[in-house]
C-alpha cells in the first residue's frame, strides 16, 4: 500500500494525488473586482496597462461576472507595475495563485492546502465572492467557510496565530460553490474594504445618496496624509451644481467653507451649518472672484464638456484641488475616459496629479480626483 498523507496518497516520483491534481490550475496574474457590467471596461484597462509596462498576457472574463483575471508570466512583477490606486475601474487588485474547479462540496480545504503547500505564511485571510448577481447567494458559505479555513492554515504553518498587515493577506474567492480562486494581497497595495466595498452609511441628515459618491472618493482617492493636510478646517470650496446639497454637506463636515452654485434649492439643514453661500447661478459658466482650495462638481454634462471645464478652473488657477465626476457613455467606456483624462491634463496647461476610480456608489461614471503639483 501507497504512503499515506493528509493530502492523498503518494505517486512512485513523491507527489500526492492531490498535489497531481491541482498542478494543472496553478496560475499566475491578477485577479481584480469591478462592478458588474464593467468587466470589459477593466479587462480592456488591464491589457492596455500591463503592455504599456511591458508584461505580455491575457485577460478572461464573462459579462456580469463582476471580475476579470489577467494571466501572465509574472504576476509579481505585473502587480507591482500596476498599482492599486492607479487602476481606475479596479475595486480591488489580487495577486494569483491558483483556480480550483470541481471542489468537492465535502472537503473543499484539503485541495485549498495543497495548491498553498510551500508558500510563504499570510498574516490575514477573507473569504469572498465577486459582487454580482449569480455571487451573491455564496455569501453564506463566504461567511462559514473563513471560519473553518482559518485553523487549518494556521495548523500547516501558513498563516500567523494573530493577524500581521506586514505579510501578504489570503483572499479565497468563491465564483461559485465548487469554484474557487486562490489570491493574495498587499495590503499596502490593495483595497482595505473586502469586495473592494467601503462600508459607508447615509446619514439620516444627508440631503441626498450622491453625499456617499464624495465620501468614498475621499476616502479611496486620497491618502490619510492628504486627507489631513488638503481638508483643514476653514479652507475654502465650491459645489458646482449642488443641489439639494450632499457634496456640500460633506464638505461642511470636514468644517470647510462653501459655496454652493446652483439654480436649485438646497436643503435647508446644509444652509443652517452657517458655512454655505447658495448662489443661484448656473454651475458652468460661473466662476469664483479669487481662488479657492477646492472645486467638486457632479453634474450631468457630457465627460469631455466636464473634462475642458475641470481643466479651465486648473488653469486659470480658480482653485488647488478637485473632485469630479465623468458620466461615461453606454459604448467604449474604457476609450472614453482615456480620452477624457488626457484633455483634462492636456488643458489645465500646469502639473497636475490625477486619480481616477469608478466607486462602488457611481452608476456609469467614474470619480476624479486631481490636484496641483505646486
Amino acid at each position: 500500500m501507497p504512503a499515506s498523507s493528509s493530502f492523498g496518497s503518494h505517486d512512485g516520483n513523491g507527489r500526492t494525488s492531490m498535489a497531481r491534481a491541482v498542478e494543472g490550475i496553478l496560475m499566475t496574474g491578477l485577479l481584480c473586482y469591478c462592478r458588474q457590467g464593467f468587466e470589459p471596461e477593466l479587462a480592456a484597462e488591464l491589457t492596455e496597462r500591463a503592455a504599456h509596462a511591458g508584461h505580455a498576457g491575457y485577460a478572461r472574463t464573462e459579462r456580469n461576472s463582476a471580475f476579470v483575471t489577467f494571466i501572465c508570466d509574472n504576476g509579481a512583477a505585473l502587480a507591482a507595475a500596476l498599482p492599486w490606486r492607479e487602476l481606475i475601474f479596479a475595486r480591488q487588485k489580487l495577486q494569483l495563485i491558483a483556480e480550483l474547479r470541481d471542489l468537492d462540496l465535502t472537503d473543499r480545504i484539503t485541495p485549498m492546502l495543497a495548491a498553498l503547500a510551500g508558500h510563504a505564511r499570510f498574516g490575514d485571510l477573507w473569504v469572498e465572492h465577486p459582487d454580482s448577481d449569480a455571487a451573491k447567494p455564496l455569501a453564506g458559505l463566504a461567511r462559514s467557510f473563513g471560519n473553518a479555513l482559518r485553523p487549518a492554515l494556521r495548523k500547516v504553518g501558513l498563516m500567523t496565530d494573530k493577524e500581521n498587515p506586514k505579510l501578504p493577506r489570503l483572499h479565497v474567492v468563491f465564483v461559485d460553490g465548487n469554484h474557487a480562486f486562490l489570491a493574495m494581497a498587499d495590503p499596502a497595495d490593495s483595497s482595505s474594504w473586502p469586495l473592494g466595498i467601503p462600508r459607508l452609511k447615509l446619514l439620516s441628515d444627508a440631503p441626498s445618496r450622491s453625499a456617499l459618491k464624495l465620501e468614498e472618493a475621499l476616502l479611496t482617492l486620497l491618502t490619510p496624509e492628504e486627507r489631513e493636510t488638503l481638508l483643514k478646517p476653514g479652507m475654502t470650496a465650491a459645489d458646482l451644481g449642488a443641489a439639494p446639497g450632499g457634496w456640500t454637506w460633506i464638505l461642511t463636515r470636514h468644517h470647510l467653507r462653501v459655496t454652493s452654485v446652483d439654480n436649485g434649492p438646497l436643503r435647508q439643514n446644509v444652509m443652517d451649518s452657517g458655512l454655505v453661500e447658495h448662489l443661484r447661478a448656473d454651475g458652468f459658466q460661473w466662476k469664483p472672484s479669487k481662488a479657492l482650495d477646492w472645486m467638486v462638481c457632479d453634474m450631468v454634462e457630457q465627460p469631455r464638456r466636464v473634462a475642458e471645464r475641470m481643466a479651465t478652473w486648473f488653469r486659470e488657477g480658480w482653485c488647488r484641488h478637485s473632485v469630479f465626476n465623468l458620466k461615461l457613455p453606454m459604448k467604449k467606456r474604457w476609450d472614453e475616459t482615456q480620452l477624457c483624462l488626457e484633455l483634462f491634463a492636456e488643458q489645465a496647461e500646469k502639473p497636475v496629479r490625477v486619480r481616477a476610480r469608478q466607486l462602488y456608489h457611481d452608476r456609469e461614471e467614474i470619480t476624479v480626483f486631481a490636484t496641483t503639483l505646486r
